[in-house]
């Protein structure tokens, strides 16, 4: 019988697969980095001449007919437009190429890392776990900044093209640039919202202000409206406030188990409890999904990076993490800490 496979070897499998994927994902960005900006430079180029004629044309006003001036403002617009969507396009690939080059580099050092720890005496308890810190570290990093990208600065790139378009139309048609102002200030405010829920995520104020539980409330609030999926939350004993570290573990726990119902779980319906007493918080989150085999999450044999680590930092402080599921008849999994002094 073959020996099993360390945790480092699975870990080490994990990451370079993950470290090829990413390369693939650069290589195929770069290409399109490459395309756009050839295609920039030509729109460049063309919008240029456009703007050329309408200058001659700005020139001659008296003596052209309506038509033809008309006809020169759409043409300058609708370059101006393609110009400046060509360059948000490019811009939102350089940053995803960014962001790819970053993720390689780190996958590239966390592997190198992995190497000398398989191939030595080290320790396999303890470091391993602080690779796993790094990797969830660094896939939340690039998500979110993969949604900045996708969502508010791609957003921003726009608001530019649509107050250029509103100021030009202005002059000869105040309707359609009034239309146009409608729809950037309805813009920026859906971008602005985005904004705020990235900073929530990043790191609720309000935890730090006003605690646990208004925090959690919030939290699962947003993400039913978000998700479409049924949630509920249940609050019992004693709405106090816990030593800081202990709230941000507890939150970001439910905030892990909630984010998997989400990505993994195909739930319609799951239940949050939140339980506070003078001597420890249970948290525990509940769904309908598909469910996984739970004898398959701690022993390499599946790569649940983000319950592993979050087990472990149970752990550290003297809690613990318990997950119940079987195929196809959902999850349940509870998370319990001291309470601590306040």
């Amino acid at each position: 019988m073959a020996p099993a496979a360390s945790p480092i070897t699975d870990l080490m499998e994990a990451t370079r697969a993950e470290l090829e994927q990413a390369q693939s994902e650069f290589k195929e960005i770069s290409r399109m980095v490459d395309q756009s900006r050839g295609e920039v430079e030509k729109l460049a180029q063309r919008n240029a001449a456009i703007t050329a004629h309408l200058r001659q044309v700005q020139g001659n006003l008296e003596n052209l007919p309506r038509s033809d001036i008309k006809t020169a403002y759409e043409a300058a617009q609708d370059s101006q437009q393609r110009l400046f969507t060509m360059r948000g396009q490019l811009e939102k690939f350089q940053g995803d190429q960014t962001h790819l080059e970053r993720q390689v580099n780190q996958l590239r050092k966390v592997l190198t890392t992995l190497q000398t720890l398989g191939g030595g005496e080290a320790s396999e308890e303890g470091t391993p776990t602080i690779v796993k810190v790094v990797e969830a570290q660094e896939a939340e990093r690039q998500r979110l900044s993969r949604q900045m990208h996708d969502g508010p600065a791609q957003a921003l790139s726009n608001f530019i093209l649509q107050a250029e378009i509103a100021m030009r139309l202005f002059e000869i048609d105040p309707e359609r640039a009034r239309t146009e102002l409608q729809a950037l200030k309805t813009s920026a405010t859906s971008t602005f919202q985005k904004i705020r829920d990235f900073i929530f995520d990043l790191r609720p104020m309000m935890l730090d202000d006003l605690g646990l539980v208004p925090t959690v409330k919030r939290y699962v609030d947003a993400f039913k409206e978000k998700t479409g999926v049924q949630t509920t939350l249940t609050v019992t004993g004693t709405d106090r406030r816990l030593e800081s570290v202990r709230e941000v573990m507890v939150f970001r726990g439910i905030q892990e188990l909630l984010g998997n119902v989400r990505n993994h779980a195909q739930a319609t319906q799951a239940r949050v409890m939140l339980d506070v007493d003078d001597n420890r918080v249970r948290a525990v989150v509940e769904d309908n999904g598909k469910g996984f085999d739970v004898s398959t999450t701690f022993n390499g044999k599946q790569k649940t990076i983000g319950l592993s680590t979050l087990k472990e930092r149970m752990d550290s402080l003297g809690g613990q993490l318990q997950i119940e599921s079987q195929i196809g008849q959902g999850t349940r999994v509870v998370l319990e800490v001291p309470a601590g002094m306040a």
